[in-house]
């Protein structure tokens, strides 16, 4: 394989695993696997909640593709770009956001700053239901995800849609 190819299947992979990680956490974490799921938006104590399991779980895959990558290379650089966008989520989502490992910095603006906006946002509302900002590197505006806030709170609101700006509105904003 050439680098090029190498970097590819590690770049997609990386942006795969954003699609994978926001279906993830829609439909499985917040649907059938809040049990384990539920930790994560509860105070605790101590460094390791229920939550933590997903990670356990989800490491077998590319464990599993590393080694069979040692017989078809593809898979060994797939295996690359999740553990990739392994460590990027563990940066931005326990260190950045949770502040988990003694981690304190607090962005004031830009990329970080929107990122912490739409996780926080997230962590609004109790309960497995109504939640935005479902995945980890792409995040909305912050104004975009607090319109789906009191959208989601406001049985009347719900009907919902972006505006030419990509701001939801309600339906019947415009009567």
């Amino acid at each position: 394989m050439t680098w090029f190819e190498k970097l590819a299947i590690v770049v997609f992979m990386v942006l795969f695993m954003e699609c994978f990680a926001w279906a993830a956490h829609r439909y499985v974490m917040h649907g059938w696997g809040w049990g384990w799921h539920k930790s994560h938006h509860e105070d605790h104590d101590g460094w390791f909640e229920k939550n933590d399991l997903y990670a356990i779980v989800f490491a077998i895959v590319p464990i599993v593709l590393f080694v069979v990558g040692l017989w078809w290379e593809p898979l060994w650089w797939a295996a690359l770009g999740i553990t990739v966008y392994g460590g990027i989520y563990a940066f931005v989502h326990d260190m950045l956001v949770h502040q988990r490992g003694g981690f304190r910095w607090v962005p004031k603006q830009g990329y970080f700053k929107r990122l912490l906006q739409a996780h926080r946002l997230h962590h609004a509302v109790e309960g497995k239901d109504g939640t935005v900002s479902h995945g980890f590197l792409f995040a909305r505006k912050p104004s975009v995800l607090k319109a789906q806030l009191r959208a989601n709170a406001d049985p009347q609101r719900r009907a919902v849609r972006p505006d030419k700006a990509g701001n939801l509105v309600s339906a019947d904003a415009k009567k």
